[in-house]
């Protein structure tokens, strides 16, 4: 029998951060060859564990196993404008030393710099190509590229190092339909080791297997992520049915309690009742007195037994039950009646040079999607609606309360709580007032009271939307900016079910088309260098961005 070889092996894992936090106890993990989708809710410990793989971070506790080189793509990629792109894709002096020998230096240590790898430009191109980033010279530097271009130059240089693990944290983050393409084609070409941390559906439906990370332990599941769901929904309605059997049972053995202490009551009262009258011999009636208390004893124990291995079975049964608390909100407030003008702008001229010309009215609670490539100008767009920019020309008219979600979440003060910094924005609200609205976001008790900067990824934007949706005056435009990067499945549900609450007009800037679609966008804005104008959904999929 031929053994998969497990090139990833995580033994007894412990691992706390230095406040004493701790993320894994006595954790076990073993990956081998394939795609493999890590999935789990924000806060389960999911890019802390690539980070401990990579090597990033060491255990407290337990060991990390990796058989090969890996290669790691972080979610938060920092990269140094002044670098160049051959330096990103480390091959500068490799680079270097074959441009020294074709220009007439027969140095030893350039011949030892280049080794083998003459090619190492025409490989460095046909990647860049493979990833849609043909057009950018090896000579140029990071300043010059968009941030999701950055992304696919460090996916470039991964790809050029080919190492036998490759660690993927939340790669389309970002990344435009276009360029998300490109990297669902470089994970289909990979043929090594591969672990993924993502929301992004499509990508997920990419890989060979998924592993659940949720309390502390990973549970596996073959194939893509729809095989995932139809997996898990025939586990949780088992998991639910034996629940109800549990349920059932725990009652039963109350009742059954219950009724036996009935019967031992009525015995004890015919026993009293006889010892009163003397109808018997006294020694008769004591050694009967005895024996009713031992079989009282024993009926009691043993149906009190069987209520609480009862009870057991069905704390087991309702730990396999998953309870992700939904959003539940009411916010009436907010309300735009049909018809109403929302926002107009008229021959606008943004600050990097984007023109809107002619005139764009938003009317009534239209739900508009804002798509275009990485760097055609979206963020800047809601910033300049927002009043955070100031446009080079024309002019922006609101016409309603307004609020914006930047992709970056930084309208939250990291010293502050989360009650407090709803309280910034709704500063004529009491306390208690405001620690029920926050209820409502799942902020409960000491939750409430955590300061901002401690949340996870999920819990920050959950803070941050809560902060302006129940802002004085309610917002009736709420313009959010790529709102599902870094977060988990369960957290865009509860996005779309808080979005589902919302009664004003709402821009969303994005390229998750699963979620757009989900959140019943009823018009689509394309951002290019022609300006902004309306598309179809068909255009959006098959024009705007082909599937090539």
């Amino acid at each position: 029998m031929t053994l998969t070889p497990t090139f990833i092996t995580l033994s007894s894992l412990g691992f706390a951060w230095p406040d004493g936090t701790e993320v894994f106890d006595d954790f076990q993990l073993a990956v081998g060859p394939g795609r493999t989708g890590l999935i789990g809710l924000n806060g389960s410990g999911k890019s802390t564990l690539l980070k401990l793989i990579a090597g990033d971070l060491a255990p407290t506790s337990g060991t990390v196993r990796v058989a090969g080189e890996v290669g790691y793509l972080p979610q938060n990629l920092v990269l140094d404008t002044g670098l160049r792109v051959d330096e990103v894709l480390g091959i500068a002096a490799t680079r270097a030393a074959l441009h020294a020998i074709e220009g007439g230096d027969p140095s030893e240590e350039h011949f030892t710099a280049v080794g083998d790898d003459w090619d190492v430009e025409e490989r460095a191109r046909a990647t860049l190509d493979q990833l849609g980033l043909g057009h950018i010279g090896l000579d140029r530097t990071i300043g010059e590229v968009s941030g999701g271009e950055g992304v696919l130059l460090r996916l470039a240089a991964l790809l050029l190092a080919r190492p036998d693990v490759l660690l993927l944290d939340e790669p389309t983050n970002n990344l435009d339909l276009y360029a998300r393409r490109r990297l669902y084609d470089a994970v289909t070409a990979w043929s090594g080791v591969m672990v993924i941390v993502s929301h992004d559906r499509e990508l997920l439906e990419l890989v060979d297997r998924i592993a659940d990370l949720r309390d502390g332990e990973v549970s596996w599941y073959g194939g893509g992520f729809t095989a995932y769901e139809e997996a898990l929904a025939v586990e949780q309605e088992a998991a639910e049915r034996m629940m109800r059997v549990a349920e059932a049972d725990v009652q039963r053995q109350k009742r059954e309690l219950a009724d036996a202490q009935v019967k031992l009551a009525r015995r004890k009262r015919y026993g009293q009742k006889m010892w009163d009258t003397k109808r018997e011999p006294k020694i008769v009636m004591g050694a009967r007195k005895r024996a009713a208390q031992e079989s009282a004893g024993k009926h009691r124990i043993m149906h009190t037994e069987r209520l609480t291995e009862a009870k057991e079975r069905l704390d087991e049964a309702a730990e396999a039950v998953r309870d992700d608390d939904e959003i539940r909100i009411e916010l009436p407030h907010t309300t735009v009646h049909p018809g109403k003008e929302v926002l107009r702008l008229s021959g606008l001229r943004l600050r990097h040079g984007t023109e809107v010309p002619g005139e764009l009215e938003v009317r009534g609670p239209e739900r508009i999607a804002l798509v275009g490539r990485n760097g055609a100008g979206k963020t800047t767009l809601l910033r300049t609606v927002a009043g955070e920019l100031a446009p080079t020309g024309g002019e922006v008219a609101a016409q309603v309360p307004l609020r914006f979600l930047p992709q970056r979440l930084d309208l939250l003060d990291d010293e502050l709580s989360v009650v407090e910094n709803v309280a910034r924005f709704a500063p004529g609200a009491t306390n208690n007032a405001i620690r029920a609205r926050l209820a409502r976001f799942l902020f409960r008790g000491a939750l409430a009271d955590q300061r901002a900067g401690t949340l996870s990824g999920g819990e920050r934007f959950r803070a941050a939307l809560a902060a302006l949706l129940l802002a004085e005056p309610a917002p009736q435009l709420l313009m959010l900016d790529e709102p599902t990067n870094n977060l988990d499945m369960a957290s865009v549900r509860r996005l779309t079910a808080a979005l589902e609450s919302y009664e004003g007009a709402l821009i969303v800037a994005g390229h998750d088309l699963a979620f757009l679609e989900s959140i019943g966008v009823t018009r689509r804005l394309l951002l290019d260098d022609e300006g902004l104008r309306d598309i179809s959904a068909d255009e959006l999929r098959t024009e705007v961005f082909p599937a090539d």
